[in-house]
């Protein structure tokens, strides 16, 4: 055998580069090494970096600070199998500090599911990679995954499908892509994170109507019943009635359950479980069947109102206010409302003066829906004791407590009894610090309320006293529509009275409300109702704005005529008026025949002051004998006509001085006259006396002649034909048509106005008037005497008034006409009456 020749080993090539070991003690170098090509480094890096990672949360953000994310994301679509697995369990891990979409789910290994998974559902717990993954058609590999082999592959996919399903488009994309029949299966999983969310994943989706279809065609109802009927499944109860609750707001699901009798073992298993929040959750779904209308009856037919009583007395308040919930849906059907009128509001009422805010609100929500159009509910609660506990709840530090608590009190209102109860416990200063709310539903609600008490005087009287108006017209500036539309209604009912009216308008109401019902962005049906009640208490300003005053306008004294003024300038007192220079132009018409007050004199004698005093009292009662009414008197008894409020002065006679002693007829009519001269010409005593307007002796006595000579005649014609002639008569007389540019009026008003040193003339002193004059004395007489007319102002010193008169005729049967309105001739033949709407009527109202 031959000697053995030692092989020579032959050198590396020299283009080609010796293994390197490489070892690295910095996460820095291992990111680095992630823009290697070589495949095995990559692996190893990623390898590296995720059990860097998984150490904790420290080491993720200083990954992220190395500015790993963006090689990672490039990896896990690399084609090597390995460095994708490595690069995608990184990610995975880091998913919560992620803010990238990873490449969509790989299909190779179920490692590389389960932490892609992860990632997903970490990143869908933000609005912004939810709206991603849905532009990138995610949800159907991970639908897909939900028959993965691994469970948690299941968990990952599901957890990230309930995240994206809390989006609307996201949750029609998961029913549209069949996902209800996998969703169903994993039901039956033997992990109960799986079922339960399963179950949270369906509870979102069965918020669509076309979802809920599809649960009761796979039969999900059944499924859903055996899982309440295991007791082994205690921790799903909760999420399983979710789902059942949002099913039966269709008419179809509950009458599903009850065919297969699952409504009735429904309700057994909500009066009867042990776990309250299984209870809640029962109660949100008979409260979510209860908003429609033929679920109602199907739950009143199953007695549902005695489980939801039977909750009540639960000791759980979260419990007891989900039932307080299903109360008030339940309260929509009337046979329900009354079951808990009867057995239920004393329940109720316990409940309102609990600590917990959640219980107040649900508590005043139900009592809210049991008295509306329900007075019987209404007394029931007064009757539990409720109203001064309601009263306290106005000042709440819950809102919607306080928006409650309004609408209960509103409904109590409606009835009169319950009202004046409301009143006596200070419910109108309770309704103060509402009205100041900046919410916009307490506002609204608390307006109303007060509209609804202030239907009585001392209501009103109670608002003014408590400064409750201010705010009430604040709430005219609102930007809300709603709000100041209870507003307005609110001031419509408080202007009922010249005080409030007068209080509003000092307040700026008017103005406001002008504005208001100009606007057409602001104007709403109460606006011009509010306004015009406010004018009613103020005729000068309804006169000078509207030129109308309505039958019911009853011209008061202290009225006055300023005719037409511009729409900015400012409306003046009739004080501001009288105190005004003397000028050019058109004079103020006065109606005040009211007579002055009797202000004796300090140095007065004793003897004087009772003589005084005596024919005073004389006087009144003659004035009662001859039937003279009061105005009080007379807008008590609106049907009769009456007499002046100053009464009747017959024809003089030259009798003697009147005594103290009771006076004969004859005498009476001397003592009013030098009772009249008494108090004109009385000094004042106080110096703090509130101004009054001068006396008008001619109008006191005109109205007195017309209460002696019309008043006793029968026919409401006959009265109006004489008034017109003893208002023509006092002012000039009749004037021939063709002669009324020789009426010289213009001179007398001039010399009138020169002689008072005034501005302002009193009408009863005016010896030749036109149209207008004319139209308003006899206005002012006929509202004295009980006809009834209305007053219009027209264009050039035109006015008329219209009278309503019915036309009976006699036959063989009496018909009696609807009335027809007529305007009253003043100028040209006194007494005519011209049907309105004819020519001659137009005629007369214009030049």
């Amino acid at each position: 055998m031959g000697k053995k020749v030692k092989k020579e080993i032959e050198p590396p090539p020299k283009d080609v580069f010796d293994p390197l070991p490489i070892e690295s003690k910095k996460a820095a170098t291992a990111v680095l090494m992630l823009q290697s090509p070589e495949e095995e480094i990559l692996a190893k890096s990623c390898d590296a970096l995720y059990k860097f990672a998984k150490k904790g949360e420290e080491n993720k953000l200083s990954l992220l600070g190395l500015g790993a994310v963006e090689s990672l994301s490039k990896l896990v679509s690399h084609e090597d199998k390995i460095v994708r697995r490595n690069a995608t369990m990184v990610c995975g891990i880091m998913a919560s500090n992620l803010h990238y979409i990873p490449a969509i789910i790989p299909i190779e290994e179920v490692v590389i599911h389960e932490f892609a998974t992860l990632c997903l559902a970490h990143m869908a717990t933000e609005y912004t990679s939810k709206a991603r993954i849905f532009e990138v058609n995610g949800l159907e590999p991970l639908l897909k995954l939900l028959s993965s082999p691994d469970p948690d592959v299941k968990k990952n996919s599901l957890e990230c499908i309930y995240l994206l399903t809390q989006e609307f488009q996201n949750r029609s994309a998961v029913w549209e892509l069949n996902a209800i029949p996998p969703l169903l299966e994993l039901l039956k999983s033997e992990y109960p994170v799986i079922q339960q969310l399963s179950l949270r994943t369906l509870c979102s989706i069965s918020c669509e109507v076309e979802a809920r279809n599809a649960l009761i065609e796979n039969q999900a109802l059944e499924q859903l019943q055996k899982i309440l009927e295991t007791k082994e499944y205690n921790d799903l109860h909760t999420d399983t009635l979710s789902v059942i609750a949002n099913c039966l707001e269709d008419s179809q699901a509950l009458l599903t359950l009850q065919l297969s009798g699952g409504l009735k073992r429904i309700l057994e298993f909500a009066e009867t479980t042990p776990l309250h929040e299984a209870q809640r959750h029962a109660a949100k779904a008979i409260s979510k069947a209860a908003y429609n209308d033929e679920n109602r009856k199907f739950l009143h037919e199953q007695e549902v109102e005695k489980v939801l009583l039977s909750m009540l007395g639960t000791d759980n308040d979260e419990v007891k206010a989900a039932a307080c919930l299903a109360i008030a849906a339940m309260c929509e059907n009337l046979e329900s409302k009354h079951f808990f009128s009867k057995q239920g509001i004393s329940l109720i009422v316990a409940l309102v003066n609990k600590d917990d805010a959640e219980m107040r609100e649900s508590a005043t929500f139900v009592l809210a829906n049991l008295t509306t159009n329900s007075p019987i509910n209404a007394s029931a609660l007064a009757e539990a004791g409720a109203v001064a506990t309601l009263i306290q709840l106005l000042s709440d530090e819950r809102d919607k407590v306080i928006a409650n608590a309004c609408t209960v009190l509103l409904n109590m209102a409606a009835e009169e009894p319950l009202r004046l109860l409301l009143q006596t416990h200070g419910v109108i200063q309770a309704l103060v610090q509402p009205l100041q709310s900046v919410n916009s539903i307490i506002l609204s609600k608390a307006a109303l309320t007060v509209a609804a008490m202030a239907c009585d005087p001392d209501a009103r009287t109670d608002l003014r006293n408590v400064n409750g108006l201010l705010p009430l017209v604040k709430l005219l500036c609102s930007d809300h529509n709603e709000v100041r539309r209870s507003a307005c209604q609110a001031i419509a009912v408080c202007a009922s009275d010249n005080l409030t009216a007068v209080e509003l308008y000092k307040l700026g109401a008017l103005d406001l409300l002008q504005d208001e019902t100009v606007s057409r962005s602001r104007s709403n049906n109460f606006s011009e109702l509010a306004f015009n009640k406010l004018l009613d208490n103020n005729l000068p300003l309804k006169y000078c704005q509207r030129g109308y005053l309505s039958y019911s306008n009853y011209i008061e004294d202290g009225f006055y005529d300023c005719g037409r003024i511009k729409p900015n300038a400012k409306f003046l007192s009739l004080e501001d008026l009288i105190k005004q220079e003397l000028n050019q132009k058109r004079p103020i018409l006065l109606i005040n025949a009211k007579l002055p007050d009797l202000t004796p004199v300090s140095s007065t004698p004793m003897e004087e002051k009772q003589e005084l005093t005596g024919q005073l009292s004389n006087s009144r009662n003659a004035s009662r004998e001859r039937g003279g009414v009061s105005v009080d008197e007379r807008k008590e008894d609106t049907v009769g006509r009456c007499p002046s409020s100053h009464g009747r002065i017959a024809p003089k006679d030259k009798g003697s001085k009147a005594k103290v002693k009771p006076k004969k007829e004859e005498d009476k009519p001397k003592e009013e006259e030098e009772e009249v001269l008494l108090r004109s010409q009385s000094p004042v005593i106080s110096e703090n006396k509130p101004w009054s307007p001068p006396f008008d002796q001619d109008l006191y006595d005109c109205i007195n002649e017309a209460s002696e000579t019309i008043l006793p005649l029968s026919d409401i014609p006959d009265q109006v034909d004489a008034l017109a002639k003893l208002v023509a008569k006092k002012m000039g007389g009749a004037v021939e048509k063709e002669r009324l540019q020789d009426f010289n009026w213009e001179l007398h008003i001039s010399e009138l106005k020169f002689a008072l040193k005034c501005n302002v003339i009193p009408i009863g002193k005016i010896k030749k008037g036109i149209f207008y004059h004319r139209a308003l004395l006899f206005k002012v007489i006929a509202d004295r005497i009980g006809i009834r007319c209305s007053l219009s102002r027209g264009e050039y010193g035109r006015a008329w008034n219209e009278v309503k008169l019915i036309d009976s005729q006699q036959g063989a049967f009496k018909v009696i006409s609807p009335p027809k309105c007529y305007i009253v001739d003043l100028m040209f033949e006194p007494g005519r009456l011209i049907i309105q709407g004819s020519v001659d009527a137009e005629s007369y109202q214009r030049i």
